[in-house]
C-alpha cells in the first residue's frame, strides 16, 4: 500500500495558472458576502474575443479553420466571440491564447501587444480574474483589398 496523495487539480503540473477550473468547466471565485461565483471558462474566452477584436489593427480572430466556421456562423445570424481564444483558467488566475489576423501595413508587435494589453485588462475588470499570461499567434496579414473575389476577378481578365 503507498503513501502517496493522489493529486488534487491544484497540484497538477503543466498547468499555467493557480488551479485547475472546476470539471464542469467554471471556476469558481470568492467574494466578502456569503456564497461563490461561478464563471465558466467560455465567458472568459469570450471577454479575450470581443477586447481583442476592439484592438485598432486586428481584422479578424482565429486561424484558418475557425475563420471559415465563424463566416458560416455569421451567415446564419450567429457569432462566435470566443472564436480563436482558448482559455485556462483556475481559482483566481486566468491565462489566454490567441490567434489574430493583423491589418496591413501596421506593426505587428504593436497590435500584438495592444491586444495582450486589452484582453489582460478586460479579463481583470470584467471576469475579476488575475492574467498570468497571453500568448498571440499572428496567423495572416489582411492586405485590404486583395480577398479571393478580387484574384478571381484578375485571373478572369488575364484570360480574354
Amino acid at each position: 500500500m503507498s503513501n502517496a496523495a493522489t493529486p488534487t487539480p491544484a497540484t497538477i503540473t503543466g498547468s499555467r495558472v493557480d488551479g485547475v477550473s472546476r470539471l464542469d468547466g467554471a471556476s469558481t471565485v470568492s467574494s466578502d458576502a456569503a456564497g461563490t461565483t461561478q464563471i465558466a471558462d467560455g465567458v472568459v474566452a469570450k471577454v479575450a474575443g470581443i477586447a481583442a477584436r476592439q484592438v485598432p489593427g486586428v481584422h479578424s480572430i482565429g486561424g484558418g479553420a475557425s475563420r471559415a466556421v465563424g463566416a458560416l456562423r455569421s451567415a446564419v445570424g450567429q457569432q462566435d466571440h470566443g472564436q480563436g481564444v482558448k482559455v485556462e483558467v483556475g481559482r483566481t488566475q486566468a491565462a489566454a491564447d490567441l490567434s489574430i489576423v493583423v491589418d496591413y501595413p501596421l506593426s505587428v508587435q504593436q497590435v500584438a501587444d495592444d491586444v495582450r494589453r486589452a484582453v489582460s485588462d478586460a479579463i481583470t475588470q470584467l471576469v475579476g480574474l488575475e492574467v498570468v499570461e497571453i500568448n498571440i499567434e499572428v496567423s495572416d496579414i489582411f492586405i485590404a483589398g486583395q480577398d479571393d473575389d478580387a484574384d478571381d476577378a484578375g485571373e478572369s481578365q488575364r484570360v480574354r
